[in-house]
């Protein structure tokens, strides 16, 4: 009867045939465009990248190596073609407020020239203002004001001395201005003679100075009204010639920036602070000497000049489309940008020629791509993103004030506006996490384009591979690939995707075993990749990584790990488990035992007693009692105790894969019926004997079949599995051989009841019209041991 559950050799795997690759080798084939078995998220990707409303941007999920990253960039690139350059931006000098520095915005290519232009035009000046300013007519010009000046002044001073002469006074010039100066016999008195004067006299004189003053009050006023006409004047003079001068360049600048309302206001901002700062420009010389530099006016010291620079703060001239960035290191500043310090005689200063641009400047008006786990492990950077995504424009601030330190004053950048796509790369759970924790996500990053593991293994998708293969020997120069390889690379692939009739997406595996086959190839000599270098560079990849598993297997075939597999024992059955070191897992079977006796305890985990299990192991548990009850305790209540451990275990163990080989063993330990140790068993149960599939299945056979191996293949020894797990059989060629020889076996069931004949040779049995099991039915045996240990107890 148990043939029934055997499966066929060539029910063990999926090869791919030779014959079905309509090529002899990947360089007959036209590389491959694009990314395979990703339709849903490549929609959802364009969708997105078309779609011109605002929080419409995306969240790339899925694990790595499924070509998340390099769709990223080449889907960006594709739309970032038929998408205009976008401006140059600059920060300039605010002359009305200085803190806070203009953005100025201007067509793709012209912020250098700007920059020059204007910096350009500054230093002419700085040659030409003073030459200006030493010529002859300015000297002319400026000389005839002063002897205006003068003439109108020798009047004034006439008229006070006449005043003063009245009084005995004469006013007379110093370095600190007009003074007054006592007469003696009409002439100036001498210092010895006014030290002299006795004390009466020398009162007399102050009085009459004091009355002299109040006297030429008015006549002093003029001399001071007529010293600010000089001055108007001399200013007047000034600014016509620098207007000339200046105006020239500034015409020049206007006509090739003054379409833009921004630059022109600029412009001229330039042009009045020039003529309002002409002493500035009217040094000849540079200051040579250090204290030639200090006696220099600070407001016309070099740094003056740095008022008119251009800071070019972002140039697109050398894009050839909309740009995209990758930021692999999103970090607050790096986003934002910063204003950096300089130290000056140990003072920290900056200006806005110190203003450095961020990622989000850079990608603006194209696409900026972000790792999920890189963006949330930097402080304050994911707030800063949602931030300029919300308002539409970039501030550039202090981390110091996020965070909410005092800080010293500094500048306060006008924001720059922002219209670009963000890309997150992230795995599904922070996707989920953000999406349920976040409220600004789901606002913000409204698609999620989800990337699957998978992908059906068709003859569309073959040939896709078969061109994904032929794309990276010609990328990165590997030698190309003939029929069988391919052949042998896509069977890899249903491996690793654990199917049958599916191709993993992870193609970062699958190109590790192409470089690898091609190293193998170069060192043979061979003129390309055969079937033969593809298998080595699998074998010879699972044997770097395969130390533990050997080590396990050396403790089994030394019996320090116990195992039987041979023969029969009651309440004693082999399991199986999954164990992985880094990218390499592996099956290891276990022994499990059970014990039954008389009591009111029910079933003990001796795992969950010591805290050696999960909470998946335990409801498994938990389930056998539920499948117990309803299938034997439905007239009369079990009065048993079962106690159920994982022999030699040391470490945790969780799920639930091993509830059904659990409920064999508690029903071979009830019955009193042994199990045959020849034959491993995984799979979980529900509350009504129901198999449920696992993972690992391909693992757990060979795991086993390796301990057989080692001990000596028997041809009783074998495998059971769910009947659903079937079609995730990719087994290595040494087991399928085996199992062609009938030196192994692979049973799959559907229900505990075919399990149990499987594993006892024992058919389950079914009830007949009087509600009986038929007599030497594995049912009959448990409810009669039961029945017993009732019976028993309600004798005493």
């Amino acid at each position: 009867m148990i043939n029934q559950f055997r499966l066929k050799p060539e029910g063990l795997t999926s090869p791919c045939h030779v014959e079905d690759l309509d090529f002899e080798t990947t360089a007959e084939l036209e590389p491959l465009k694009g990314i395979i078995g990703q339709d849903r998220a490549v929609e959802a990707l364009e969708f997105a990248l078309k779609m011109k409303k605002k929080g419409y941007n995306v969240f790339i999920a899925g694990l790595s190596g499924t070509g998340r990253n390099s769709y990223a960039h080449s889907i960006t690139e594709k739309f970032a073609k038929d998408i205009m350059i976008p401006n140059d931006w600059v920060y300039v000098f605010n002359f009305k407020n200085p803190d806070m520095p203009k953005a100025l915005s201007m067509e793709t290519g012209l912020g250098l020239q700007f920059k020059k232009d204007i910096e350009g035009m500054i230093e002419i000046l700085k040659k030409e203002i003073p030459i200006a300013y030493n010529g002859r007519e300015y000297e002319t010009k400026k000389s005839e004001i002063l002897r205006e000046f003068q003439r109108k002044n020798q009047e004034i001073v006439h008229q006070l001395n006449n005043t003063a002469q009245n009084s005995g006074f004469l006013f007379k010039e110093s370095e600190h201005g007009l003074i007054t100066v006592p007469l003696k016999d009409d002439r100036p008195m001498t210092q010895e003679e006014y030290n002299a004067l006795t004390v009466e006299e020398m009162e007399e004189i102050r009085h009459r100075s004091n009355e002299l003053g109040l006297e030429t009050l008015e006549i002093l006023n003029k001399i001071r009204d007529l010293e600010e006409q000089l001055n108007d004047a001399v200013k007047k003079l000034d600014k016509k010639v620098a207007y000339e001068l200046i105006n020239y360049h500034i015409k020049k600048l206007i006509q090739r920036y003054g379409h833009s309302g921004g630059l022109r206001e600029f412009i001229n901002d330039v042009e009045e602070d020039i003529l309002e700062n002409i002493d500035a420009f009217k040094k000849d010389k540079e200051p040579k000497e250090p204290e030639e530099l200090l006696m220099m006016p600070l407001k016309f010291n070099e740094n003056f000049f740095n008022r008119y620079k251009v800071n070019l703060f972002i140039s697109n001239a050398e894009l050839t489309h909309a740009p995209i960035i990758n930021e692999t290191n999103p970090t607050f500043a790096n986003l934002l940008g910063t204003i950096e310090y300089k130290n000056e005689m140990g003072i920290l200063k900056t200006d806005f020629m110190e203003i450095k641009p961020g990622s989000l400047h850079k990608a603006n008006g194209g696409f900026l791509i972000i790792q999920a786990k890189e963006i949330l492990s930097q402080p304050y950077a994911w707030e800063t993103l949602k931030r300029a995504l919300k308002t539409g424009e970039i501030n550039i601030e202090s981390l110091n004030k996020q965070m909410g330190y005092v800080v010293t004053s500094s500048l306060k950048p006008q924001p720059i506006p922002i219209d670009l796509k963000v890309i997150i790369i992230g795995d599904a759970y922070i996707y989920h996490m953000l999406f349920s924790m976040d409220e600004d996500f789901k606002k913000l990053f409204k698609v999620m384009a989800d990337f699957d593991v998978e992908m059906e293994k068709n003859q569309e998708n073959v040939m896709k591979m078969a061109k994904f293969i032929a794309a990276h020997c010609r990328e990165v120069g590997l030698k190309d690939f003939d029929k069988t390889a391919v052949a042998r690379i896509i069977e890899y692939s249903s491996r690793l995707a654990d199917h049958q009739s599916k191709l993993s997406s992870r193609f970062n595996q699958i190109v590790e075993i192409l470089y690898e086959a091609d190293t193998w190839a170069q060192l043979e000599n061979a003129d390309q990749v055969t079937k033969q270098h593809v298998e080595k560079a699998i074998q010879k990849k699972i044997y770097r990584n395969s130390k533990y598993e050997e080590k396990l297997n050396e403790m089994f075939e030394e019996e320090t790990l116990l195992i039987d597999v041979e023969g029969e024992k009651i309440g004693q059955i082999n399991g199986l488990a999954v164990m992985g070191t880094g990218e390499y897992s592996f099956g290891k079977p276990s022994r499990i035992t059970v014990s039954t006796y008389r009591g009111k305890a029910g079933i003990i985990n001796i795992e969950r007693e010591v805290k050696k299990s999960g909470s998946l192991h335990d409801k498994g548990v938990l389930i056998l009692s539920g499948y117990l009850g309803c299938k034997y305790a439905q007239e009369k209540p079990m009065s048993l105790s079962v106690s159920i451990s994982f022999e030699q275990n040391y470490s945790i163990i969780d799920g639930d894969s091993a509830s059904s080989t659990e409920l064999y063993a508690i029903l071979s330990s009830i019955a009193q019926v042994p199990i045959k140790q020849s034959i491993a068993v995984t799979g979980s149960v529900n509350q009504k004997g129901e198999i449920q599939p696992i993972g690992g299945v391909n693992e757990k056979i060979e795991g086993f079949f390796d301990i057989c191996k080692i001990k000596g293949l028997t041809g009783e020894q074998g495998v059971m599995i769910p009947k659903q797990n079937v079609k995730n059989l990719m087994l290595k060629e040494e087991v399928i051989e085996a199992v062609r020889e009938n030196k192994f076996h692979i049973y799959s069931i559907g229900h505990v009841e075919e399990g149990i004949e499987v594993l006892t040779g024992i058919p389950a049995g079914e009830k007949n019209d009087k509600g009986e099991y038929p007599k030497g039915t594995m049912n009959e045996l448990i409810t009669e041991k039961l029945k017993n240990i009732v019976d028993e107890e309600e004798e005493k």
